[in-house]
């Protein structure tokens, strides 16, 4: 199994360099790590008492692993979740935030575990997701991935300026799908007719 270190070395470098997409309701990142966050954590990488674009610009891959580490595993204790699901979880934080735990509370709830949605981890959903885990085993991670890759196609549903992180302009499967399918196991990744499927009233 792999570190919780090299998982969130793997995060980095699946998120790319510097980006400054308009389209990009974050705002520009680097590594995955928007200037909102820069901001917000008081990151003055340059020393002029300010957190602007040039410390955005400034962040090293190591960096952004280590803020992704403390804030987006420690802080919002995603290791005290089942092993199972930790690393799609942690992914789906930095993508998403707290987005990532709602995700798992109402897939909890689909699943027959009483769980208020309102992402945060705490005991009940640590508990519920336990429980889930030794009722699914060997499933419970490809469910919550697939609630992850249902999650992005519904907001490229109602977003279409965020329809080319779902699909791509040859119609395959964009980086949104490609990142939750990562998590899921090849049997139940999307074939490309069905991911064409899903996708055509988008055209």
């Amino acid at each position: 199994m792999k570190s919780i270190t090299e998982i969130a070395a793997e995060i980095v470098a699946r998120e790319g360099g510097y980006v400054r997409d308009p389209d990009d309701p974050g705002g520009p990142t680097k590594h995955g790590v928007t200037l909102g966050t820069m901001q917000r954590l008081g990151q003055d990488l340059t020393g002029d008492g300010e957190v602007d674009e040039m410390d955005l610009r400034a962040l090293g891959p190591e960096q952004a692993a280590q803020i992704f580490l403390r804030h987006y595993y420690d802080g919002p204790g995603i290791d005290r979740l089942p092993a199972s699901i930790q690393a799609s979880v942690f992914d789906m934080y930095v993508n998403a935030g707290g987005n990532a735990v709602v995700i798992l509370q109402r897939l909890l709830g689909d699943m027959g575990q009483r769980v208020v949605v309102d992402g945060i981890i705490g005991p009940q959903t640590i508990a519920a997701a336990e429980l889930a885990e030794a009722s699914a085993p060997g499933h419970f991670a490809d469910a919550y991935g697939i609630a992850r890759r249902n999650y992005y196609y519904r907001i490229a549903d109602a977003r279409p300026s965020s329809r080319k992180y779902a699909n791509t302009r040859a119609g395959t499967k964009g980086g949104w799908i490609r990142r939750s399918e990562e998590f899921i196991s090849p049997r139940f990744h999307l074939s490309p007719a069905e991911h064409r499927k899903r996708v055509a009233k988008w055209v």
